[in-house]
């Protein structure tokens, strides 16, 4: 029999990888997703049974943070992430066979913004905000089940680097001349390569000891002066023309998004990962950056 493993919010950049990806290894992969034909989020028995005698369950459901954080979109924003860790949770409970291992999605943008030390897990300080909200709600509708069979593990997940996603915006920047640093250029930039992303997934798979909150970013964050001078580079283009903090409000206004996912500091470092031994195949932003370019 195969093995199987159920992939929630499973039809995005992401979820498409891991599909891939788990099929190449010979998994059974089912989804769970809003979109035809997958079964959808009101469908809850047809959840529990596809939950049900799987090896893994992942959680990759949530609306995107790339939109205006009007009223609307905030609880639209908020109960994606809660409301459907909350099914998925009482899923497991009634399951006669339920997974061994339960992995939720988090954010890494659930610490201050840092321009002055890394955060780690152990002693990372939690910010303020919207989006911090969020994710300490999200983290805390996961780890208020109580699972005896299901060891859970929440990934703090940093910007993803991949051939598509937020690549194609930053890649766009660039062709058109614009792709200077953004605001001071001085904020910190965590990303983690997708490959590494699924590796690491794969690693707390087979490490069972392991559960709890880990940080899903390379060990070598860079700033965003850095970031996009290596884009720059990379695609042969000479001159990008920085864009001040008030050019980058009006023209997030104009683009229906937020300044704050480019001017947050983001310095994150993945220290239990490391500690337990995983090895990034990306650590260093122009190996990944180089390797996604060339292959798409």
């Amino acid at each position: 029999m195969l093995k199987k493993v159920v992939l929630a919010g499973g039809t995005g950049f992401v979820g498409q990888y891991f599909e891939k990806h788990f099929r190449n290894l010979g998994y059974e992969v089912r989804i769970i997703s809003r979109q035809s034909p997958h079964t959808g989020w009101e469908d809850k028995e047809g959840i529990r049974g596809m939950i049900d005698n799987s090896e893994m369950l992942i959680n990759l459901a949530g609306k995107t943070v790339n939109c205006r954080y009007n009223a609307k979109n905030k609880k639209e924003i908020l109960d994606s992430r809660t409301d459907t860790t909350e099914v998925l949770g009482k899923a497991i409970e009634q399951c006669e066979n339920p997974p061994s291992l339960w992995i939720n999605s988090s954010t890494a943008t659930i610490y201050r913004h840092a321009e002055d030390k890394p955060m780690t897990e152990e002693h990372g300080v939690i910010g303020s905000g919207f989006s911090v909200d969020v994710a300490k709600a999200w983290e805390r509708s996961f780890f208020n089940f109580r699972l005896p069979k299901t060891r859970q593990i929440a990934l703090r997940i940093a910007i993803i680097f991949g051939d598509g996603g937020v690549m194609t915006p930053y890649r766009n920047l660039v062709k058109f001349g614009l792709g200077g640093h953004q605001g001071s250029g001085n904020q910190k930039f965590s990303w983690i390569h997708i490959e590494d992303l699924f590796n690491i997934v794969l690693f707390l798979r087979k490490n069972q000891e392991l559960s709890g909150v880990f940080n899903c970013s390379s060990p070598h964050p860079v700033t965003n002066r850095e970031l996009m001078a290596h884009l720059r580079k990379l695609m042969n283009i000479r001159i990008g023309l920085p864009c001040p903090t008030p050019m980058l409000e009006m023209g997030a206004f104009f683009m229906g998004t937020e300044t704050e996912l480019i001017l947050k500091s983001r310095w994150v470092i993945p220290e239990r990962l490391e500690k337990a031994g995983y090895a990034f195949k990306f650590r260093h932003l122009d190996e990944g950056l180089k390797q996604i370019l060339m292959n798409s």
